[in-house]
């Protein structure tokens, strides 16, 4: 019986590359199969752009990581990719456009990237061919370029192959055996003979194919194949091979060198979802037909900003399938069956990530853990709703059509809703809530009904005063002065009950959670870097019954971090049951200065502070209603945290509506929360801290417990990793950053720089509307992280002053939250 390390299913530069890096970290015994052969999936004609600056900090990184692999290959592996460092350029043909791209400069910043904003003139220097009708401006990257994809990929291969691993081609993977809940092998067929490969780590690389992979092993991967289309021309006079590539998505178009012709492809408004029943089994090494009326708006904008195309010959059309995500992100990571990871979905930047990508992998299977911080990648992240392919297609279909569109923050998707509705959905739409959607469900950013008692002057200048309403503002002063009542009932609740919860979760917290039943305890669960994975109240109800309560977005990330440590404990594993409670309960929170009147007025329970303190938790019944109240914040006022049974949730509303009337209550929605928040400090996972910052650096030590109270040393994931932390001081510190301009407000990775030097990048920002400034926070050299230091952010192009703060700006004796 043949047996492997580890298995890698699909032979385009997503295998090839985590082949590669794999056998790279010295893991010999890797086996890549094909159902065909090497680049026949979607990999042979894609049209090879690479560009490195991207919507995210990590995506960036991964993408230059890919820069200096591919610099590297040809003499590595003595096969060539055909790399051309000719650099991209990136049009603005509107003033919002312009906008995007200053933003996007200033981002480059932060990361070293040679990026420069250039005026018209200067961009068709670089392009001759291209007219300037309504170019604005322009971004120009020296260090990105283009490649051949199918080179790429026979590179990486010969690498792997060269460092011990085996590939197979004409080999389909018929059965991946799975056995409690672990992959231990696959079953793959050659020319008609079936072998068993035993393996503990499979991996899914297969692209369009990766759901059908996936359905082997039990795993939903929802991607949709869609057609893209570019074309080759003819040689155009004046094409040079030096020519950089360029991108005009207000045109919608792309354009590079190729024969001394160009290139020419983008993304249409009225995209082409294909074979939604599953890719034919003998769809190998093959194009779809040109489909020419729907090439025509991405023709006609070429045109406009290439001339020459009009005239020239065309070569031919290509028109193949292109895997796509829901949201336009790759798809990442280990499934909920151990051992099985997916890497696929490059949503047509496939090429340009392949070696991060491959990089990432290696990392998450031979460590456990990736380098970076991969949650909007990680597979983890989709809910359930997306076993349905209508819901996947809806949202798979929108992304690709506005795949061009300038992405305003807080934006909001608009396909396949409404879906998950809280109890009290209707109560809130009949109060004009102004509802956003997340991982399914309708929360209220604001009420449109608030929107006459907030101020327009209020509204910050540029991007951040889109998607934006006066109401969020009366909300937030509302919270501080009388009362909010807030529906959370999107918040992820995870219940962990039996015989050794305790113990299992005294392993992964870095907090003690081992206290007194009715303790909330605030704590971060680490990775063996000591980086921060999970951000959450952990509540014990009972002896053996924990609650953990957990953002809305990250609620399958922290539910699928935690069944991933449960099942490697052998301890643990048959004492331990986890279970998702979120539909289960209802969430309102009730805070501010007439909480507790209010409260008080419904329930016949002690809500006082002798009575119900801080931190803590009771059953209680308010009006008719049975709950679990936690006397805890995120938005820094006296208040709490409601969680009925769902179906009383309607009732609980009207319940704290009718009795707050006379209290100033007021319906407030998850902006006014952000505001809030930032006026307390607290914290937000995946933006002010991730995978690769410790509690230490972010401010939160306060929540690290490595003893027991009688002095004992706690072992706990990451513990070791927190005792050299803290031994060597901290490598960088977040700070809170006041801005000198109340109306300039960031809206993350603005560049930060104390005596002109580029020291940073902001995490998150808002306006405080109690405190009356523009907040944001950093992550700062120790020795530039002084309260009392200034330095400027760039926001938009222009260079704002900042003092570093001490926090929290608001309450900073917390005697509100205690009163």
């Amino acid at each position: 019986m043949d047996q492997a390390q580890a298995v890698i299913i699909g032979g385009g530069v997503g295998g090839t590359s985590i082949a590669y890096h794999l056998a790279e970290r010295g893991w010999s015994d890797v086996l890549l199969v094909d159902r065909a052969e090497l680049t026949s999936g979607s990999t042979f004609h894609s049209a090879g752009l690479v560009g490195q600056l991207r919507s995210s900090v990590t995506l960036t990184r991964m993408m230059m990581d890919s820069v200096a692999l591919y610099r590297r290959l040809k003499a590595e592996t003595g096969h060539d990719p055909a790399w051309h460092e000719v650099g991209s350029l990136r049009l603005a043909s509107t003033p919002a456009r312009l906008e995007e791209l200053t933003r996007q400069a200033g981002w480059a910043k932060t990361f070293g990237l040679p990026l420069e904003l250039i005026g018209p003139a200067a961009a068709r220097d670089l392009f001759p061919l291209m007219s300037l009708d309504g170019v604005l401006g322009a971004l120009f990257l020296p260090t990105d370029g283009w490649l051949d994809p199918s080179g790429l990929a026979l590179a990486l291969a010969a690498g792997a192959r060269a460092r011990g691993a085996r590939i197979e081609t004409g080999t389909r993977v018929v059965t991946v055996d799975v056995t409690d809940g672990r992959v231990t092998g696959v079953q793959v067929d050659h020319a008609g003979e079936r072998r068993t490969i035993r393996t503990e780590v499979v991996v899914n690389a297969g692209g369009m194919f990766a759901p059908e992979i996936g359905r082997l092993a039990g795993v939903n991967v929802p991607i949709i194949p869609m057609a893209h289309e570019y074309l080759f021309t003819e040689r155009i006079e004046g094409v040079t091979s030096s020519l950089p590539t360029m991108r005009d998505p207000d045109h919608l178009c792309y354009f590079r060198e190729e024969v001394g012709g160009l290139c020419m492809g983008g993304y249409e408004r009225h995209p082409a979802p294909w074979s939604l029943d599953g890719v034919p089994p003998d769809f190998n090494g093959k194009l779809l037909a040109p489909d020419w009326p729907r090439f025509a708006e991405i023709m006609d904008g070429a045109v406009q900003r290439v001339p020459p195309i009009a005239d020239a010959g065309i070569n031919r059309m290509i028109n193949g399938p292109e895997a796509f995500t829901p949201d336009n992100e790759f798809i990442l990571g280990e499934s909920d069956v151990r051992g099985f990871f997916v890497a696929a979905g490059f949503c047509a930047h496939g090429i340009a990530g392949a070696g991060g990508i491959g990089q990432q992998m290696a990392s998450w299977i031979v460590d456990g853990e990736p380098e970076l911080d991969l949650w909007k990648m990680d597979i983890r992240r989709f809910g359930a709703q997306y076993r349905s392919q209508a819901y996947t297609l809806a949202r798979t279909v929108e992304v690709y059509a506005h795949y061009y569109d300038i992405h305003y923050p807080n934006e909001e998707r608009q396909s396949a809703r409404p879906l998950r509705l809280s109890s009290a959905y209707g109560r809130l739409a009949e109060l004009g809530a102004a509802f956003g959607e997340k991982s399914g469900w309708e929360r209220p950013n604001w009420f449109t009904s608030n929107e006459p008692a907030g101020r327009e002057d209020w509204r910050p200048r540029g991007w951040a005063g889109e998607h934006w309403s006066p109401a969020i503002g009366a909300e937030a002063l509302a919270t501080r002065t009388t009362a909010g009542l807030f529906d959370e009932s999107s918040f992820a609740k995870i219940e962990v009950t039996g015989p050794g919860a305790a113990v299992f979760l005294g392993r992964l917290c870095a907090n003690e959670v081992d206290r007194p039943i009715g303790s909330i305890v605030y704590t971060q669960m680490l990775n063996q870097r000591g980086g921060i994975e999970t951000d959450f109240t952990v509540t014990r109800l009972a002896g053996d019954r924990f609650l953990i309560v957990t953002g809305t977005a990250v609620g399958n990330h922290d539910l699928g971090w935690i069944r991933k440590q449960l099942a490697d404990d052998e301890v643990a594993r048959g004492r331990v049951q986890v279970s998702d409670l979120t539909s289960a309960l209802s969430c309102l929170g009730l805070w501010g200065p007439n909480a507790r009147t209010i409260l008080a007025s419904l329930t016949r329970d002690d809500v006082s502070d002798a009575g119900f303190p801080y931190l803590s938790a009771r059953r209680i019944t308010v009006g008719h209603v049975p709950l679990l109240a936690l006397r805890v914040t995120y938005v820094g006022e006296l208040g709490w945290e409601l969680y009925p049974p769902s179906e009383y949730g309607a009732t609980l509303w009207d319940t704290l509506w009718a009795a707050g009337a006379e209290h100033g209550l007021t319906a407030c929605g998850y902006r006014a929360i952000d505001a809030l928040r930032l006026e307390k400090g607290y914290r937000v996972w995946s933006s002010d801290i991730t995978p690769d910052e410790t509690p230490y650096e972010a401010g939160l030590g306060f929540a690290v417990r490595l003893d027991d109270p009688q002095g004992a040393v706690r072992e706990f994931i990451g513990r070791d990793a927190l005792v050299r932390a803290k031994a060597a001081g901290p490598r960088k510190r977040l700070r809170c950053l006041v801005l000198d301009d109340r109306r300039s407000v960031c809206l993350g990775n603005e560049p930060v720089r104390i005596a002109n030097t580029i020291v940073g990048r902001v995490t998150s920002g808002g306006y405080g509307f109690a405190v009356e400034r523009s907040i944001a926070y950093a992550y700062l050299p120790p020795d530039q992280a002084a309260i009392g230091t200034h330095g400027e952010i760039e926001v938009f192009g222009e260079w704002i002053g900042f003092e570093v703060a001490a926090e929290p700006l608001f309450d900073p004796t917390g005697e509100r939250i205690r009163a």
